[in-house]
């Protein structure tokens, strides 16, 4: 009687494939370690900067290690995705990097959009003197030297100044603060997550992010409370990138800064 001592080890490898199959990882992300994060998009101009290595032009796929320094350029933008999930997708004329994974986010200068899922560690995103802790939500953030503005898609956020205690504020969807990051946290004002989701390019540039679903119910929300009118639309409008507000009607748009902007404001847009 002669035994096929191969028979064994195939079918060990046919059981581990079809195991593989059936149990695929949740994003292809899972072998990264926490302190890393994978390039997901790239498109134009963005360079990749660290303390001990030579720059290097980043490319799909490329590998993001702690303290280097994303930055894009004019007309550029890219996003990077963590291990648990996290995805950070950067507009252009933006510097960014991150220390301890995604607990420690660090925005030099520009815009960034987080999603954070609620199964991550959640996020901590600093822009020079003011931070914002995130957990199960989306959010976008956006600081200049004197200006800095913060806004939730869904979820809710804490929009704080480190080092000046009770100075913080929960901001829900829907709902944006924005101001001189030097100067104490303002009171959230509304905005129009509908016009956001039209016209943003961490939107229209992208693929749609995984909570869709729950930015389009917040939007509906909106929507139903215009209809009722407990939300009342303005003609205050953000443009495109920055915190200058917009005051737009019959007469010729005039722009007036937006260090303090009134809580009656119920509308504003990336």
């Amino acid at each position: 009687m002669h035994v096929n001592r191969q028979f064994p080890l195939l079918f060990l490898v046919l059981v581990m494939i079809t195991w593989l199959l059936v149990n695929p990882p949740p994003s292809g992300q899972s072998a990264l370690p926490v302190s890393e994060a994978r390039v997901t998009r790239v498109n134009n101009c963005v360079q990749l900067s660290h303390p001990t290595r030579a720059p290097q032009r980043a490319s799909l796929n490329n590998i993001v290690d702690q303290e280097t320094v994303v930055r894009t350029g004019k007309k550029s933008h890219a996003e990077l995705t963590f291990s648990d999930e996290t995805v950070v997708r950067l507009a252009a004329n933006t510097a960014f990097y991150f220390k301890n994974g995604t607990r420690d986010l660090n925005l030099g200068e520009g815009a960034v959009l987080v999603q954070a899922p609620k199964s991550a560690n959640g996020a901590t995103i600093h822009a020079a003197s003011v931070a914002a802790a995130i957990t199960g939500t989306t959010v976008m953030i956006e600081y200049h030297p004197g200006a800095c503005k913060f806004l939730v898609l869904e979820g809710t956020g804490r929009f704080y100044r480190p080092g000046h205690p009770g100075d913080s504020v929960l901001v829900g969807p829907g709902q944006m603060v924005i101001g001189n990051p030097n100067a104490a946290v303002s009171d959230p004002v509304n905005f129009d997550i509908a016009r956001f989701l039209k016209t943003s390019r961490f939107i229209t540039d992208f693929r749609p992010l995984r909570t869709k679903k729950l930015i389009v119910t917040e939007s509906q929300k909106q929507q139903q409370e215009k209809s009722k009118k407990s939300l009342i639309e303005t003609n205050l409008v953000i443009f495109g990138g920055g915190t200058q507000v917009s005051l737009i009607g019959q007469a010729p748009a005039t722009t007036h800064p937006a260090p303090n902007p009134s809580p009656a404001a119920a509308r504003a847009s990336q």
